[in-house]
């Protein structure tokens, strides 16, 4: 599971003890991309302004909820898509990629209540306290299943399987679907799903997993890959994408993540890196997050 590196806790850090000039920096770094990915979902720049600005100020306000047991980026994408979906219930605006937008995804919609096919009406407050924490606990479970399996994949460079788990637990689409946009048989694709599972469920053997159907569990998955994202290459490998400096099995996965699945944090990475955000737009927005935020910085004592 990806965490924090080390640099950004250091940030982290010293913006908890109030520190303007490390927020200044936290939010010269993360704008650009928040704003690309904002403008994926909403036509108009001011309302994309709008709701990175609102991220900015949630991250700030909710700092000491952020434990850092994901990247910073991710936990920000995470807020912003949220801001997003919350503000404008666009059936669209809840999907990570853009191949997403291409089938009917409404039939394989799931209530967002994880408990919703577990919990009977007699249920008690009681009982929903202990799921959610159990809940909690199987997530990250999981994130360390699908971390070490998109792991063992990139290292072995069997991108083709990886390819296909992403479109199978990242966009959630059928096999026959992913089949087709693979150019491979049905069965091989349901192959694949089955090998990726039988390893996912051994990695998390330990965890006492509730009695999930299998139509539940592979929807978990996906709000785990949403929210932790094992398969996205690094910025620094968007930016060697981008200088056309990637070997050619590398380039070729990118290249398919970017262009094929569409995914809307890393072509918000990629936008970003190729600074075509204006950058006085950019030095405005700058200065209505700085004002809107710094207020809520920890002061020293």
């Amino acid at each position: 599971m990806n965490k924090a590196t080390k640099a950004e806790q250091y940030l982290i850090e010293r913006i908890r003890r109030g520190d303007e000039q490390a927020w200044a920096e936290f939010v010269n770094r993360y704008r650009g991309r928040l704003l690309s990915f904002a403008r994926t979902r909403l036509p108009q720049r001011a309302d994309a302004e709008d709701v990175v600005q609102e991220t900015f100020i949630a991250f700030i306000r909710g700092l000491a909820n952020y434990r850092m047991d994901c990247a910073v980026e991710t936990y920000l994408f995470t807020l912003l898509r949220h801001k997003v979906v919350d503000t404008y219930r666009d059936t669209r605006t809840k999907y990570v990629c853009l191949i997403q937008d291409t089938y009917n995804l409404e039939d394989q919609e799931t209530s967002s209540d994880p408990f919703a096919a577990l919990a009977g009406d007699a249920q008690t407050a009681s009982w929903y306290a202990r799921a959610d924490e159990q809940y909690s606990l199987q997530k990250n479970a999981l994130a360390e299943a699908l971390s070490d399996l998109v792991t063992g994949l990139k290292n072995a460079l069997n991108f083709r399987d990886l390819q296909i788990t992403e479109l199978l637990f990242y966009c959630h689409l059928t096999n026959k679907d992913v089949a087709k946009i693979m150019a491979q048989r049905e069965n091989f694709v349901a192959l694949i799903k089955h090998r990726s599972l039988k390893q996912i469920r051994k990695s998390i053997s330990k965890q006492k997993l509730p009695a999930y159907s299998e139509t539940a569990f592979e929807r978990l998955l996906t709000d785990v890959w949403e929210s932790q994202r094992p398969s996205c290459p690094k910025r620094s490998t968007v930016g060697s994408y981008l200088l056309e400096t990637l070997e050619s099995a590398w380039r070729d996965y990118v290249d398919f993540h970017l262009n094929v699945l569409g995914c809307k944090f890393c072509l918000a990475n990629l936008e970003d890196l190729r600074g075509c955000t204006a950058q006085t737009g950019q030095t405005k927005l700058c200065a209505r997050i700085m004002e809107s935020t710094v207020g809520f910085l920890s002061r020293p004592g």
